[in-house]
């Protein structure tokens, strides 16, 4: 056997040789890499003489690029029951394989697809596999995937799957083995699509020099899969999550953007008529297609289980009368129980007339007699896994293998004898391994490493199609299986490789295509949390700027010494306000340590990180409307204001962190207001922003521009409003009442005043749908519209501290009158006048 180092590489670089030398795959295990002969196999050759090419220093370059821009974009992802967000583990190297064999391989997925399909068909109609004997009938009615109500209701658009997937490996043959089916709500087209984003960006010359096969063609062939069977020839389909804290939630946001469907949680949806609609900011919208990405059984609360807080109340009876139609339709999970895999090669010769194309390890249902005979006879060299859906978090590596089984017969014996129906006897099947990196002293070289490759294929109009790529996963531990994302695992693209130049796919158009001008309709709950997120955005500036201000900078225009006596009356009202808005624990810490606990304080729930960090979660579930630089932005701010607690900064270093993220701040407004589009999620974003502003603004009047404020006081409050350099401009003497007043509450010309924040809310106001039909303005309206006019024929001299707390409380009872218009929960939600107009 010749060393893969001492292959003929055509004179590339001695790199090669030193990256391969030492690569030897594991014994008995098949390898994508290197053959049983030691030669670089499949299309690894083609790949290896491209990527020579390039210096190390050059490749790990583009891989902190890579890793960069997946920081920078937040994708990420989350370990079941951990609520933390962890980095996407991209790994460096993608699994490539040669067309002719993704070609083969395809052939099977799709047929293995048609066969679910088919069995599908069977076990929620006639019935017929159990009655002829071809499937028992305890493996249907014992799962819990089959949800009995489903029993005779026919899929709307005459399919129970839109999207079915397999985790596949290599065999000890070398042949291609499907490891599990995935029929309920199958996770990972999303994350494929990310992986090929951001390798796709960091190598674009061996992307394009390869030939690889284009997805963009799949996930249009899939949305219009979606799309088939509706009743209305332009559906509205949304992707129903069951939200941020879901282990998926970012590819889920990923491919509603890029699918352009419309986000929602169960919350989002009601029936109404008989009809699924989504809860909009217009009314109710009618919702034609639903891709679900929660189990089947927390569907609907009112037929399957009564626990669900995630799904819609009633949505079983939309499916009844084809009103809706739904990928997977609910119960489809049934053909995922890993006993069925002991039966799947009758039920091909029987329902597909042949024989299956690709096969699973050799699998025995203990709940047969002849079956439990065998496994009993054979656990030493058998793995035992459960017979139905394992439960969500529970990967390969938790079923008993033959070493775990020989160390816990008794309990296994035990187990076998009391419920063996519950259990099934598998050939072992550890999985192939494919390279990965791996640093040394003397620079980089490859390793092997156990994979899982996840691939999907889509019910189109045309028929089922197989994504030319995948979602692969790779273990950086030889004995631990990458079935499940946790740490530990990493994830790689899938490239497969073509003889020819691929072209990059045309956007297939039926006949002439419809312009459009909407940004399409807001659900409650998106604007929601986009009027949060500008409230949090703005109360972390209004925090940043007092801090700045008490570390002495409010400008060259006006000047004000506050810092040297911490009991000056300016700086303890500074004080006062940062401990009533809970930014510090106490007002009477010392300088820096109150500037940094109110910067950067963990604990504390008004300081600007806590903010921040309150914003970025809002963001977190608004990833299919702000761009990514608004997210690179929010990542900054975050690492901007996260201080090690333990270290002591000093007040020159904390002013110069308040002075970036006030830049940042600044930055993340500029993209709201050039990169959104200026449909009604823009508007909310800003209604949050100029409402808190405006309530901000009048709590800062109410401490420095009072009957008796100081210079400082005053100069204090030109900076809090960022009006020094034009207060400067308009008055050549120093700082006065009325015209400081004026400049920070009635001036509609200064953007900072309250006034010009009122008739930004105006206009907002005026611009977002009107459910009554009556010619009346709704109270919200008609309540911005005194509050307007209360500044817009006011004087400075009107406005002491008596009526300047009264404008503070009347800006606080428009923002909960906003919030009862356009975000109704509980018995609001169905409010009449929002059932009028359904479209």
């Amino acid at each position: 056997m010749s060393p893969a180092g001492s292959q003929d590489w055509e004179g590339q670089p001695e790199r090669l040789a030193r990256w391969t030398g030492s690569y030897r795959p594991r014994a008995g295990l098949p390898d994508e890499f290197m053959g049983e002969d030691g030669r670089v196999r499949g299309a690894w050759p083609r790949f290896l003489e491209r990527l020579g090419g390039l210096a190390e220093a050059e490749i790990m370059a583009r891989f902190v690029s890579a890793e960069r821009h997946i920081r920078d974009a937040g994708i990420s992802f989350r370990i079941y029951g951990d609520q933390r967000e962890h980095a996407w583990p991209l790994g460096s190297l993608p699994l490539v394989i040669e067309a002719a064999e993704w070609r083969a391989l395809s052939d099977g997925i799709v047929q293995r697809a048609e066969l679910m399909e088919a069995i599908l068909a069977d076990v929620y109609g006639p019935g017929r596999l159990v009655a002829d004997g071809l499937l028992p009938a305890a493996l249907v009615a014992g799962s819990p995937e089959f949800l009995r109500p489903l029993h005779g209701v026919d899929p709307p658009g005459g399919r129970y799957l839109k999207l079915y997937a397999a985790d596949i490996g290599r065999g000890p043959d070398g042949r291609w083995r499907v490891l599990a089916d995935r029929t309920q709500a199958p996770s990972g087209l999303g994350y494929a699509l990310e992986n090929r984003m951001v390798l796709a960006r960091s190598f674009p010359d061996l992307y394009q020099d390869l030939h690889v096969e284009r997805l963009p063609g799949f996930y249009q062939a899939f949305r219009e899969g979606l799309a088939a069977g509706a009743e209305r020839a332009d559906p509205r389909i949304c992707l129903l999550t069951s939200g941020p804290f879901s282990s998926t939630y970012v590819e889920q946001a990923a491919l509603a953007r890029y699918l352009g469907l419309m986000l929602v949680e169960g919350d989002d949806l009601v029936m109404q008529d008989g009809r699924l609609h989504v809860r909009t900011v217009s009314g109710l919208k009618r919702a034609d297609a639903l891709w679900r990405r929660i189990d089947a059984d927390y569907l609907d609360p009112l037929e399957l289980n009564p626990a669900s807080r995630l799904g819609i109340p009633g949505v079983i009876e939309a499916l009844r009368n084809g009103s809706l139609v739904m990928a997977n339709m609910p119960g489809s999970g049934v053909v995922e129980s890993g006993a069925l895999a002991a039966y799947l090669p009758g039920l091909a010769r029987h329902l597909l007339g042949e024989g299956l194309r690709l096969e699973s390890p050799r699998t025995w249902w203990c709940g047969e007699p002849e079956g439990l005979a065998h496994v009993r006879g054979h656990l030493d060299t058998l793995t035992l896994r459960p017979a139905a859906t394992p439960q969500r978090g529970v990967g390969r590596d938790a079923i008993l293998g033959p070493h775990a089984l020989a160390a816990e017969r008794e309990r296994v014996v035990a187990a076998l004898r009391d419920r063996p129906f519950d259990y099934v006897g598998q050939e072992s099947a550890p999985l192939s391994t494919m390279p990965g990196w791996e640093r040394t002293d003397t620079g980089l070289r490859f390793v092997p490493r156990p994979f899982a490759l996840r691939v999907f294929a889509a019910r189109t109009p045309g028929g089922w199609r197989v994504l030319p790529g995948g979602f692969c996963r790779i273990s950086e531990r030889p004995d631990v299986d990458p079935i499940e994302m946790r740490l530990g695992i990493k994830s790689a693209d899938v490239w497969i490789l073509s003889d020819t130049p691929v072209d990059a796919p045309a956007l297939a158009v039926q006949g002439p295509p419809r312009v459009r001008r909407i940004d399409g309709h807001l659900p409650s709950r998106a604007a929601d949390t986009l009027f949060w997120f500008g409230r949090y955005t703005e109360r972390a500036e209004a925090v940043i700027r007092l801090v700045r201000a008490h570390l002495g900078s409010v400008g060259e225009a006006v000047v004000t010494d506050i810092t040297g006596d911490v009991q000056a009356p300016t700086a303890l009202r500074i004080r006062t306000i940062l401990d009533e808005w809970g930014a510090v624990s106490a007002p009477d810490l010392p300088t820096a340590a109150l500037a940094q606990e109110a910067l950067a304080g963990r604990d504390a729930r008004g300081s600007a990180r806590s903010h921040i960090l309150a914003a970025r979660g809002n963001a977190a579930t608004l990833r299919t409307r702000l761009s990514g630089e608004a997210w690179r932005v929010l990542a900054d701010l975050r690492d901007l204001l996260s201080l090690d607690e333990a270290r002591d900064f000093a007040e020159s270093q904390l002013l110069g962190r308040a002075e970036r993220a006030l830049s940042h701040i600044a930055a993340l407004s500029g993209l709201t207001q050039e990169n959104m589009s200026r449909a009604a999620g823009w508007h909310f974003v800003d209604l949050g922003r100029r409402i808190e502003r405006a309530i901000n603004t009048c709590s800062f009047a109410l401490a420095f521009a009072g009957d008796e404020a100081s210079a400082d006081d005053l100069g204090v409050m030109l900076g809090l409003c960022d009006s020094q350099v034009t207060y400067g401009a308009r008055y050549m003497q120093g700082v006065a009442l009325d015209p400081v007043r004026d400049m920070a509450l009635l001036d509609p010309f200064n953007p900072r005043s309250v006034a010009f924040q009122v008739q930004a809310i105006e206009r907002h106001l005026a611009e977002l749908p009107a459910l009554s039909a009556d010619g009346i303005p709704e109270p919200h309206r008609r309540l911005a519209a005194r509050v307007a006019a209360e500044f817009s024929g006011g004087e400075a001299a009107d406005f002491d501290r008596v009526a300047i707390a009264r404008m503070e409380s009347e800006l606080e009872r428009l923002a909960d009158a906003v919030a009862a218009r356009y975000f109704p929960s509980g018995p609001q939600a169905l409010r009449p006048e929002k059932l009028k107009g359904l479209a």
